[in-house]
């Protein structure tokens, strides 16, 4: 029988975009739940209530060694790196040279903007678009006109 403090609420919160208030809630709730932070290590900023950006840490990684999708509501980055060098012997080695690949699930209408590359952080901009017909309108209230009712 599964426990309900394996479900990891505030792992699931960082690899979701625009679902804060309902993941906010959740980890309040299960605050005592382990994390698991994972490689690369990951930020994820709210610029405002419809921008985000998504920065990994990514040292060692070229460009042509990611790939950034987005299928449906997932986005996937993944990084492969070239076989390092046999020859070289080294004393300490701690800077991890391993393919990854991170997903984060998005909520509907949040879009890719721009991704770039600087100085070993990969950063993804999100944007949320709802469109026009999906947002609420304000319906004015005209007078005192009183329909006719038959009762």
């Amino acid at each position: 029988m599964t426990r309900l403090t394996t479900l990891n609420l505030p792992h699931l919160n960082k690899a979701t975009i625009g679902f804060t208030q309902m993941f906010d809630q959740m980890e309040r709730q299960f605050a005592n739940s382990p994390n698991g932070n994972g490689y690369p290590p990951y930020n994820i900023e709210q610029v405002n209530d419809d921008e985000f950006v998504i920065s990994l840490a990514v040292a060692g990684f070229h460009m042509d060694d990611l790939d950034i999708t987005k299928d449906d509501n997932v986005l996937s980055i993944e990084g492969t790196m070239p076989e390092a060098d046999e020859k070289a012997t080294y004393l300490h080695k701690g800077i991890s040279s391993r393919k990854f690949n991170r997903e984060f699930t998005l909520a509907d209408h949040v879009e890719v903007k721009h991704a770039s590359l600087e100085l070993g952080m990969l950063y993804i901009d999100l944007v949320r678009e709802v469109p026009e017909s999906l947002k609420p309108k304000k319906i004015a209230i005209n007078g005192s006109k009183v329909l006719n009712h038959k009762k």
